[in-house]
């Protein structure tokens, strides 16, 4: 099962999240939310999430 941790505004934010979360050794999907809109989920499995949580806050908030 994959959870929602985020939803990005632009491809190119959702890559670079991507990137980093993997490079700290965690599977990443990123799908379109709504192409209009060009936002972008970022998943991860659920049972990952809390680990991923931490990692994520630190990419977010520097």
């Amino acid at each position: 099962m994959w959870t929602v941790i985020y939803i990005a505004p632009t491809a190119k934010i959702a890559d670079n999240i991507k990137k980093r979360l993997t490079e700290e050794g965690f599977l990443v999907k990123v799908r379109p939310v709504n192409l209009s809109k060009q936002q972008y989920e970022i998943l991860v499995p659920s049972g990952e999430l809390e680990e991923v949580q931490e990692v994520f806050n630190s990419i977010i908030q520097p």
